[in-house]
């Protein structure tokens, strides 16, 4: 059986490229490899991936005990999709809220976002302007999990020095939180680019 045979939440921006895209192809590649991809982004040689894990946990120092880190969650509906939420709030069981963070420079957070972020109103056009794939990553993540809305935090960079940023205490002012609702139009079109990953995981399913 292909193992390998899912769509993360961090593939949706390669998924909605063109069908003729380097970024397509590899993950079709990738999607049918019966090889489980494996990442260790706190080990990475790029700067910003690297700081992004490190600061994701600072942040989850910041968070109350009923959030989760890392936790997986799968479509129901179209068992092809399948996130994992940087951070869930859970009840009974069921993810009731979740938070994907970003991480940004701190020259673009100042630029960019702090003149907005008190309107979430004008920070979801930012986010659907300049940022399309993180919210169509939140748009999957939204189907896994079957809410109407969540939560997407852009946090601010200061240093790239993994010893800073181990020790970096995260204060209010130095992310901005922006409310992401469900949108069904996006929602379809990602299931739409999925069909033809979903029948080939149909296909090579256990009898």
């Amino acid at each position: 059986m292909i193992i390998s045979t899912y769509i993360g939440s961090g593939d949706i921006h390669s998924l909605m490229m063109g069908k003729e895209t380097a970024g397509y192809l590899k993950l079709l590649q990738r999607f049918v490899s019966n090889e489980t991809p494996y990442y260790n982004a706190k080990q990475s040689p790029i700067d910003a991936l690297r700081t992004g894990a490190i600061l994701e946990e600072r942040f989850f120092l910041t968070l109350a005990d009923c959030w989760q880190y890392q936790y997986f969650v799968q479509s129901t509906e179209m068992d092809v999709f399948k996130a994992t939420l940087d951070f869930a709030q859970l009840h009974d069981g069921k993810v009731v809220d979740f938070i994907e963070l970003k991480t940004m420079s701190f020259d673009d957070y100042i630029r960019q976002v702090q003149p907005i972020r008190e309107s979430n109103d004008d920070m979801v056009a930012y986010v659907k302007k300049k940022h399309k794939e993180y919210y169509q990553q939140v748009q999957e993540q939204l189907y896994c999990t079957g809410l109407d809305s969540a939560w997407l935090v852009f946090m601010c960079v200061t240093t790239y020095d993994d010893d800073e940023n181990y020790q970096r205490d995260i204060k209010d002012d130095e992310y901005t939180m922006v409310r992401i609702k469900r949108d069904e139009e996006t929602i379809e079109a990602i299931k739409q680019r999925g069909e033809i990953f979903q029948t080939i995981k149909n296909h090579f399913k256990e009898k």
